[in-house]
């Protein structure tokens, strides 16, 4: 009998109590930064990355979008293929050059922003989305680290958004 209740301990701690060791020594705050080049001018990329309502048509992450107003500031309500409400706004802007987002839901396991830099290129344009993530939940923070990555959410939105423009891109990293 005691044999077995050292083998349960010690899975329980192999399956539990080791994981969230780890989880609770990662950082709570990362900054992650992905880029693309875009076959397009500034302008195009502002109104597809700006128009939050029209995500569903070309991110396939996203399953609907709708707009909400709190307090008087503007929340999309982004419902995704994990069946996750990631509530944001939008908190900064300077079109057709830079958009800034925000998780408004302190609620949530994870939160942050995302900067959107969009830099001519010639007749192209360079898009570089910087996120400033915190994420809360010790198993999120194993899950970010070792199996999504923190660049994940980023380069499949980019990736989703040169197929948007017909174009075939790859994100690259920089300097996380």
């Amino acid at each position: 009998m005691k044999k077995v209740l050292v083998f349960v301990a010690l899975i329980l701690l192999a399956l539990v109590i080791l994981p969230l060791a780890i989880g609770y020594m990662l950082p709570r705050h990362h900054v992650a930064t992905s880029s693309v080049t875009l076959q397009q001018p500034p302008d195009s990329v502002w109104a597809v990355i700006y128009d939050f309502a029209g995500y569903p048509e070309w991110w396939e992450y996203v399953e609907r979008m709708e707009r909400e107003v709190k307090n008087g500031r503007v929340i999309w309500m982004q419902y995704d293929s994990r069946n996750q409400v990631i509530p944001y706004e939008v908190v900064g802007t300077n079109p057709p050059r830079k958009l800034v987002t925000r998780i408004v839901d302190e609620g949530m396991p994870f939160g942050g922003m995302w900067t959107y830099d969009i830099a001519p290129a010639g007749s192209a344009s360079s898009l570089t989305i910087r996120e400033d993530g915190v994420i809360h939940n010790p198993v999120f923070r194993i899950v970010a680290r070792f199996i999504m990555g923190y660049h994940g959410t980023m380069d499949d939105y980019l990736t989703a958004l040169g197929r948007r423009f017909g174009e075939d891109v790859t994100p690259t990293h920089v300097n996380d």
